[in-house]
């Protein structure tokens, strides 16, 4: 059954008409009723498309964290192949808010690591919800450092509300462990790709997504802090979330005017979670796509290119 966003009530009672008339259709009825169903798929499609073209930042928040738009899991079945997972950071424990190991990409060998949520309560609890421990960001770490020693690209999937703020967390080092897997992402001498998938939160996303290429679906999010967190802490109020999310400059739209990401990937219409399949074929298009382009460069120009590309964000000379 289709989930909606409250946004979406026009849509919604379009295609639940619809939905009445193909049953119409299906009980064998003595009147035709397909030009109805016809004209009643376009107008229901129509809205949907100007309904998706006309998002405010709090709206894509919402479609951002839409519960079946597809994660991590999803795309590492679709898009790889031979996906080797590895576990655990060698000092603590393993993390499964971030997920990571080797597989073959179009018949490339790469390094494939990222955040994963889940999808019902049991995978919720197990991923804790896409955020990481401190052992999570030492784990990519490990990763990236077994890609540059056996000379891998490394493709990263964000969608994280940020890192864990418990306290076991913060007692084990949560902001050295991301300032370290931030700079291990400089630090690569080979290409590294971050797809923005859903959520990019705080320094729980940068951790894996300061790469040569900063790639961000359509309605996906990107931010310092939460839209609920932002206004919590300069109105002392939650309900402003709506206003915070329109002056943190959240959307893909935003962060490419500011040259804060490289390049956006359309989403099917009606966003990513009603066509997963054909919103992870763009997304394998456009990371190969960045990873040619990162072809033949030696790794002092890849680190070179990184630095610098992330030293001129806010430059205005």
């Amino acid at each position: 059954m289709r989930s909606y966003l409250d946004f979406e009530k026009p849509v919604a009672e379009l295609e639940a008409k619809l939905e009445e008339l193909r049953a119409l259709a299906a009980d064998g009825g003595t009147v035709s009723i397909g030009d109805d169903i016809t004209r009643l798929e376009g107008k229901a499609n129509d809205a949907l498309v100007q309904l998706y073209a006309n998002l405010t930042p709090w709206q894509k928040t919402a479609v951002a964290r839409h519960p079946l738009r597809p994660h991590f899991t999803d795309y590492a079945a679709h898009l790889f192949e031979d996906f080797d997972p590895l576990a655990g950071d060698r000092s603590f424990g393993e993390d499964e808010a971030i997920l990571g190991g080797f597989a073959r990409f179009r018949g490339q060998a790469v390094c494939l690591m990222g955040h994963e949520k889940g999808s019902t309560t049991e995978t919720r609890i197990k991923h804790n919800f896409g955020m990481a421990r401190p052992e999570g960001y030492r784990k990519a770490v490990r990763l990236m450092e077994l890609a540059d020693r056996f000379s891998l690209p490394v493709i990263s999937l964000v969608d994280t509300a940020g890192a864990y703020p418990g306290i076991g967390a913060e007692e084990r080092g949560q902001a050295e462990a991301i300032a370290r897997s931030t700079e291990e992402c400089l630090k690569l001498g080979v290409p590294n790709v971050a797809v923005i998938i859903g959520e990019g939160g705080s320094g729980g996303a940068i951790a894996i997504a300061t790469a040569n290429r900063v790639l961000m679906l359509e309605h996906a999010i990107y931010s310092v802090i939460s839209p609920e967190g932002a206004a919590s802490i300069l109105w002392r109020d939650t309900s402003k979330a709506q206003d915070a999310a329109t002056n943190m400059r959240i959307t893909a739209q935003d962060l490419a005017r500011l040259n804060v990401i490289d390049s956006i990937i359309p989403e099917p219409p009606g966003g990513a979670h009603r066509d997963p399949v054909a919103m992870m074929n763009a997304a394998g298009d456009a990371i190969e796509s960045s990873l040619h382009a990162l072809d033949g460069l030696t790794p002092q120009e890849l680190r070179k290119a990184r630095r610098e590309k992330f030293l001129a964000i806010g430059r205005t000379l």
